[in-house]
């Protein structure tokens, strides 16, 4: 038997652990919120309806002016005096005609050269770490921190007459060519070699499995062979000067260097967020450099590489600065459409200033669209691995 006094403090923890498993029970219970409740919820974390409406109005409205009537006007001065007019200022003054032109030929060259060095770039920095890759890294943003005109004034003072290179080039500036030719010939059999030699060395055979022997000795016979073809049906000119600028390889060169960070800072973050496991397991597989580049880096990448080459295009179609001070601003030879829209208005020519640079504006916007189709099917892709891999996690 029990005192009475235990009893009663029995009585009293079993009623407090009622209560607490009571308060538990009922603390696992959700909230009856009813429909009024989850609006209030969802009201309180809004702003206010003018903060709203405010912003709304001012974002429209300064859209509006800077952007939407510019454009529309442009389309507009430029048909002011119809079609026939507008065609006429296009392609009817040689000097226009001539700009265009020059300009889809400077453009794709630069874009090339950006593409490779940017594919490059971008797998050195985001499967490599090397000494000196935080400073590459650096250079490749320069040309976003330097002015364009600078850019120019820069090549000028390089390649122009009174330059560093302005009396070689002067003098006799095509002589350097068969030693250019001849080591891009040997950077091409030195990256096919390295993209076609098979990853197992089970599989190796012969010339395969002697790397720097191969290419010292393919890499002497290749720049000497093409050397000589350049020599011997002479492809370049002897005495004769080399000119860059005032010329079309000085617009290549500055439209290259302000176009120079687009597509690689558009790969190196795809490039390590993906990571290299994919490569890693095609090479246990047996594949080499050019099937793992072709089948697994480009697919992986291709809609970075395009919204690169995109954003490339754009930014070299309209440069100003920096051609401005390479092309001497010659008509019919060295201007392009944005040199030649200032000229035309300069000339008080305002129809076939707007003519041009409706060609541009138009240019601009079926970017614009690419960039926007691009980003989107980027975005479904994502969500599609998103799931194949929530999926996964879920089996």
């Amino acid at each position: 038997m029990m005192p009475d006094g235990g009893s009663k403090e029995v009585g009293h923890e079993r009623s407090r652990d009622s209560e607490g498993a009571a308060v538990s029970g009922d603390s696992r219970r959700p909230l009856p919120y009813g429909r009024g409740s989850v609006t209030a919820v969802r009201t309180a974390q809004q702003d206010p309806a003018w903060v709203r409406w405010s912003l709304t109005v001012a974002a429209v409205v300064v859209v509006g002016v800077l952007v939407i009537i510019p454009v529309v006007n442009v389309f507009a001065e430029a048909l002011a005096e119809g079609a026939g007019t507008y065609l006429k200022n296009l392609f009817a003054d040689p000097d226009t005609r001539h700009s265009i032109f020059l300009t889809l030929r400077v453009v794709p060259i630069a874009l090339i050269f950006n593409v490779v060095f940017g594919l490059a770039a971008a797998w050195a920095i985001a499967r490599f770490d090397f000494p000196g890759r935080t400073l590459l890294t650096a250079l490749i943003d320069l040309p976003f921190s330097v002015s364009p005109v600078v850019a120019g004034l820069m090549f000028v003072l390089i390649f122009g007459l009174q330059g560093y290179l302005g009396p070689f080039l002067r003098r006799d500036g095509y002589s350097i060519m068969p030693y250019l030719v001849s080591l891009g010939g040997v950077c091409l059999f030195i990256i096919l070699y390295l993209g076609f030699r098979p990853k197992d060395r089970e599989t190796r055979r012969a010339f395969w499995n002697h790397t720097w022997l191969t290419t010292l000795l393919g890499g002497g016979a290749v720049f000497g062979l093409l050397f000589f073809v350049q020599q011997y049906f002479d492809v370049w000119p002897e005495n004769k000067s080399l000119k860059i600028i005032f010329a079309t390889p000085g617009l290549i060169l500055a439209t290259t260097f302000v176009t120079f960070p687009f597509v690689a800072r558009e790969l190196i973050p795809v490039m390590e967020a993906i990571g290299s496991e994919e490569e890693l397991a095609a090479v246990s597989l047996g594949a080499n450099g050019w099937q793992i580049f072709r089948r697994v880096t480009i697919p992986n990448i291709k809609w970075g590489l395009i919204y690169g080459i995109i954003l490339c295009n754009a930014r070299a179609m309209g440069e100003f600065g920096a051609v401005y001070v390479v092309s001497g601003h010659i008509a019919g030879q060295t201007d392009t459409m944005p040199l030649r829209i200032e000229k035309l208005f300069q000339e008080y020519n305002l129809r076939g200033s707007f003519a041009v640079a409706s060609v541009l504006t138009l240019l601009a916007l079926v970017t614009l669209g690419l960039k926007s189709f691009v980003g989107w099917r980027t975005r479904q892709q994502l969500a599609s691995v998103r799931a194949e891999l929530s999926g996964g996690e879920s089996q």
